[in-house]
């Protein structure tokens, strides 16, 4: 089962994964009543995402920046019911239904982090490359040496010098470290607790300020294991 990037971001905010502000809109007012809050509390612009159940929303445009409220509003009101395709949609497309206003920030670098259970290992895989922003399938197949993968033993769970070594290995600097260990590990906790068959974090930002964020949010779980989940399993939007 698939949920949107807001829901996604709101269940990852409980095990302490750090995300950037922000709230889910179905009409222009409340797109700009978000986007009026956000700004009264710092933002300097907001991003307004479609939420549909796709990849490349951005190339499709369905990602677009604004700096004001009124901005974030008229942007609104065109994403809203329009028809988004992209290369996971097909030409047919998705219809937007629901938006999500989050505060922009002053981003460093883009990574990518994803955990999924290797079948053929019998163990989850925690993934992560400096290649973020970019469809993982590419980089695996042109450049495989810059994607790392850690094992986790599902008795130990993901330790705190696997997290060392998954923050060393993206390059974060010294100082960001004690950050992205809790950060990693509550990741973790967030796929194995929920039953989650991927939970995928394209991009995984540093700011300049240092701060660490998941800017974009991708959770599937899995069906068999929704009996143990009602909660989650309210999250289905069945018009996607």
């Amino acid at each position: 089962m698939n949920i949107h990037e807001y829901q996604g971001k709101a269940i990852l905010r409980k095990y302490g994964v750090a995300t950037p502000r922000g709230a889910m809109a179905t009409t222009r007012e409340e797109a700009e009543a978000v986007a009026t809050e956000l700004m009264g509390a710092g933002a300097t612009g907001v991003v307004v995402k479609a939420q549909i159940h796709a990849g490349g929303r951005g190339k499709g445009g369905g990602v677009k920046l604004a700096k004001s409220a009124e901005e974030a509003a008229d942007l609104a009101g065109k994403m809203l019911g329009m028809k988004l395709v992209t290369h996971q949609t097909g030409p047919e497309g998705r219809i937007v239904h629901r938006l999500l206003i989050e505060e922009t920030l002053p981003i460093e670098k883009e990574l990518y982090l994803g955990i999924l259970v290797d079948r053929a290992e019998g163990k989850p895989v925690f993934m992560a490359s400096a290649a973020g922003g970019m469809d993982i399938e590419q980089v695996a197949s042109e450049r495989p040496d810059e994607i790392l993968k850690q094992y986790i033993d599902p008795g130990m769970g993901l330790e705190p010098f696997q997290a060392r070594k998954i923050a060393f290995a993206l390059g974060l600097k010294a100082s960001q470290i004690s950050a992205a260990v809790p950060f990693l590990i509550g990741l973790y906790r967030a796929f194995l607790e929920t039953d989650a068959a991927l939970v995928e974090i394209n991009p995984f930002i540093t700011c300049t300020d240092g701060r660490l964020f998941a800017l974009d949010a991708k959770l599937t779980f899995d069906d068999n294991a929704l009996f143990r989940h009602p909660d989650l399993k309210e999250l289905r939007d069945v018009s996607e």
